[in-house]
This record gives C-alpha cells, structure tokens and sequence, in this order.
C-alpha cells in the first residue's frame, strides 16, 4: 500500500502537506530523517505512516503525557492499536504494557524519556519488535535548545541497542539546534527536511500599553471563539481570570500550583468548549491538540522567539483566521534582563545549593548515590532563606550538568514497612481475618519488608484480594494505627534523584566553559525576544522566519507592521 493510500485509509485525508510525504519516503528509505515543521503543520502524520507501512512497533519518545493519551485515542479510534506508558502508572501497569508490545498485535508505543533507562524497560529491549524510533519534541535533546531535558541524553545511547532508522520531529529548532539534535542523535548522515514556517492565517499583533488587562479584555469582546492568555505567574494569572469573569468573559486559570486533577478537569473543560478562554503559565497547552483556538494573547514577554513562536502556533490550527497578540511595556524590558540574569546564579551559588540539598536530606559526604527524595521547594527555601526563582534555576542547572535529576509532580506509591518482629505478629490476635491474609501476602510479595521500607504495588494487591484499592488502604491505615506497619500512602510531590554520592566542596564539576556559552546563547535569545517586539520596521512574520533559519519569505501583509505600511 503506497503512503497516500495508508493517509487516506486510516485517517481519511486526499492529500499530504507541503514536505510531510518528502519526509515519508525519506524514512521508508531507511535514512535517519530530522523533520521541521511548524506547530499545526501535521507532524504525527510524518511518523504514523511510515509506521503503518513497516513491519513492527514505532517506539516514539516524547515527554508530554497529554500528548501521549490523545493520540493513543486517536489512534485506537482508527483502528491501530497503541499503548502508552509514562510516569503516573505503577510498575505492574508498565509491565503489562511492556508485554503487550513485545508479544501483542501493536503498532505504536509511547514512552516518557524519563522511562527510558529503567531497569524494566531496558530487561524488554530485545524482544520488543522496534522498527522505528521516533524522537518528538527533539529540540529537548539539544543544550542549545530552549528546553534542553537531560533525560533525553539516553536516547542516543538507545540507538546502541536498537539499530532502526530514527526520525525527530521539532516546531522550533534555529540551525543551530538543527545541527546539535543530529550530532546527538548520532545520525548516519546529516538529513534536516523543513517545511515553510509560515502560518498565513495568524494575523501577528505587538502593542506596547501600559493596560494589558484591559487590552486582553478587549481582545476577548472583539474575536470570538477560544482563546488562551499567557502570563508568567500565578498570581498574575488568578487575578487575570477573576477580573475577566467580572466582565463577563467566561475565563478560569491554569498553572503548575493546581492539584494534577484539578489540571485535568479544567483542561478538558477548555478542549471541549465548556470553558471559552484559559488564563495560564506555560504549564499550559504542550501536547494540546485543539483546532479552533482563535486568539492567543501574551501578556508578558516569553523568555525566547521559541518558546513564543510554539505558544502563539496554538492558535487557528484550523487553518482559519486567528490572532497571536503580544502586549509589553518598558518594565517588561528590565523583568526579561532580571529572568535571564537569575537563570544562570553564579556558579559557587550553585554549589552552594548542592551542598545545601544535601544538608537538607541529611546526607552525609561519600552517600546518597541512587537516592530519590521527595523535594519541597518552599520548605527548602523557607529554611534556609533561599530566593525561591534563583534556587529553581541553580537546581535546574544541577540537573543540566548530570549531578542530580528533579522531576516535577511525580506519582510515588505507597510504602510500608512490617514495625514488628515476625514472633510478635504471630502473636496478634487480629479482630478480621482479611488483615491477616493482607500482611501474609505483604510477606510473600516483598522478603525485605521487616528490614526497610518498601514500595508497594497496590493495584497488584488489591486485585489478589479480590478488592478495590481504597479497601486496601483502608486496612493498611487499620495497621498503622494498630503500630503494625508504618504506612507511607501514596502521594504526588517532587522529587529529586541523586546520581551520584556527595561530593567534597571543589569536586562538584559543573563545566564552567559550558555554562558561559548557555549563558550567552540565553542572552542572544532575550535580546531577539525583546527585539521582535520593539521593531516596527520588519513584518513580523518575516522576523520569526528569519530567525527559524527560513531565507525564502515574504510581507504577511496582516500583521501590525504590514498594516501600518
């Protein structure tokens, strides 16, 4: 079956977009294919085609769950079977998705970068059927890319062990990053296939005023539809979404502080047009496959053209018209030059953290390799009298340099330890059987239980006990309050990984060279930021294009710019 009959088959579309087959054949040759296409240009096509025309698993990596769950939806609704796996599924789940794709009918898996260098999923290496390695949101793997995961290193060293083509897909990779994503992903040759970056439908707007709120507010009244307003805070985007509901406009806010399913329901509430326009961070929208967004509004400055160039892409997916607005002042100038200062803390400020983290934990020197530690970050700051944006960014560039791994919002599961000695608890007379057989099979399952805490797998439990989890922790908390077991529940909380044991102060290389060019390309970005939105000469489309790498462009004619000619 050629590619334009699987595209019309399973997702019913008569023709690809500009590059999407180029890109198609360039992977059914078997050639390592890095693919550049702009937000809402179609990029799964590009990879789920191939994937249907070669024999075996697309194993595709990307670090958005949300991501992840829509498409295996869209794809089960088409009839291709996919699973996916990512942080917040319990070993046993994991294991049983691992299986499914070794052993099962299956076309697609997903998998979080984090998951990558597991134990259990490296132990199902070399029976799962891969025979194409999909890398999304590539420019992650790049340290010169704006939002460089460290986790993503590992999959360079996947490529060892499987020796498939691989294709990477990004919205917003300069040539620069273009150039880094191949070198990291040890492409056999170099082969970089861009589409044209041009969205002719977004009309790019920028005003300098000193009323954001009451621009935004106009802004919701004149376009209708969807929308999504970005701000940089909280707090900004709380008080943002109560003053647009007092006008009228049917708003809600979003940001990391929310509880994970108080983010979901309001999400979903927004995807599905119950809730017209979302107030938000960043945290908002990766992964949000939403067609009909008519505006996006940016109240402050984004940190990079990227950052800013896949936020405003959200909007008229649809192909219809839409609008990208970006409201600043002067004060935005001196907030951009102070975020991009405290982004890179001096360096003995960051081993000062390090030192600190470990003080915290009460770690001594020549321990804690392995250890992952559930992370407060306002406790941590709180006691040692921290400023909370700088130590984000001094544990962030930690993680950067391979010395510890810090994951935001990870579901940990129950722990327990047995409190008694197995004399003891024999002894006890237990009012209900069922506590028993509970502990008994607790024994069973983890040898270790008397002698350290251990982890449980609760779903796993509760299904041999014929029960539902919260029965199962209702009788694990019954056990602690009768001191049997010390019972940790399960929890969602950050949590930092130590790779290595602690260091004696000057021993921590944190690659001082590397940090003077990050911190210099991060520079570069705020200035090309800011000059986009002081710039009244060039069409704003123009600017995004040339800064993307793209030579070939003309006037969009919609924009501020073009309109004020």
């Amino acid at each position: 079956m050629a590619p334009l009959e699987v595209l019309r088959k399973y997702w019913g579309y008569e023709a690809f977009r500009p590059v999407q087959e180029e890109i198609i054949d360039s992977v059914l040759a078997g050639r390592d294919t890095l693919a550049i296409l702009p937000t809402g240009g179609g990029k799964s096509v590009c990879f789920q085609v191939p994937a249907m025309m070669r024999e075996g698993l697309a194993l595709v990596v990307t670090p958005l769950v949300a991501l992840m769950k829509d498409q295996v939806e869209q794809l089960e609704a088409r009839g291709i079977r996919a699973l996916a796996i990512h942080s917040g599924m319990s070993r046993r789940e994991v294991d049983t998705a691992l299986n499914n794709a070794a052993y099962g009918d299956f076309k697609f898996l997903y998998v979080s970068p984090e998951r990558l260098g597991t134990e259990l999923f490296q132990s199902y290496l070399d029976v799962l059927p891969v025979c194409l390695l999909v890398v999304d949101e590539a420019h992650c793997i790049s340290q010169w890319g704006y939002d460089f995961r460290p986790e993503y290193l590992q999959i360079g060293e996947l490529r060892d062990s499987i020796d498939v083509p691989v294709i990477a897909l990004t919205a917003t990779a300069t040539p620069k990053v273009a150039d880094d994503i191949v070198d990291k992903l040890g492409f056999s040759e170099p082969n970089i296939l861009r589409s044209g970056f041009e969205r002719p439908n977004i009309n790019y707007i920028v005003r300098h005023c000193e009323d954001k709120t009451g621009q935004a507010l106009d802004i919701c009244r004149k376009v209708e539809g969807s929308g999504i307003i970005y701000l940089r805070h909280r707090a900004g985007c709380e008080e943002t979404a109560a003053l647009l509901r007092a006008e009228g406009v049917d708003a809600d806010f979003y940001h990391a502080g929310l509880s994970p399913g108080e983010r979901t329901r309001r999400q979903k509430a927004w995807k599905e047009g119950s809730l017209r326009v979302m107030v938000c961070t960043n945290a908002f929208g990766m992964g949000i496959d939403k067609a009909d967004v008519r505006f996006v509004v940016h109240m402050d400055l984004p940190d990079s053209m990227e950052a800013y160039f896949q936020e405003a892409g959200r909007a008229g997916r649809d192909g219809q018209t839409a609008y990208a607005v970006l409201l600043w002042n002067g004060r935005d100038r001196r907030r951009l030059s102070d975020i991009t200062a405290m982004s890179f803390p001096p360096l003995d400020y960051i081993e000062d953290i390090y030192g600190k983290l470990h003080v915290f934990f009460e770690i001594p020197y020549g321990e804690g390799l392995g250890r992952q530690l559930k992370f407060d970050m306002g406790e941590f700051c709180k006691r040692f009298r921290l400023h909370r944006g700088t130590t984000h960014y001094a544990i962030r560039y930690l993680e950067r340099t391979e010395h510890i791994t810090y994951a935001e919002d990870v579901e940990i599961p129950t722990q327990i330890r047995i409190r008694v000695d197995r004399v003891t608890l024999g002894e006890i007379d237990f009012p209900d059987r069922i506590l028993v057989t509970l502990l008994e099979m607790l024994m069973r399952r983890y040898p270790g239980i008397f002698n350290f805490t251990v982890r449980i797998d609760e779903k796993a439990i509760a299904d041999d006990l014929s029960m539902d989890v919260p029965r199962l922790r209702q009788l694990l908390y019954r056990l602690s309050l009768e001191h049997v077991v010390n019972y940790i529940p399960a929890d969602v909380s950050n949590v930092i990984y130590l790779h290595h044991n602690r260091l004696v102060p000057g021993d921590l290389n944190l690659y001082p060279a590397r940090y003077a060019s990050l911190k210099a390309n991060a520079e570069e970005r705020a200035r090309a930021m800011m000059d986009y939105a002081e710039q009244t000469s060039e069409c704003r489309s123009e600017y995004l294009l040339h800064y993307f790498g793209q030579t070939e462009t003309h006037p969009c004619g919609v924009c501020d710019v073009c309109r004020g000619r």
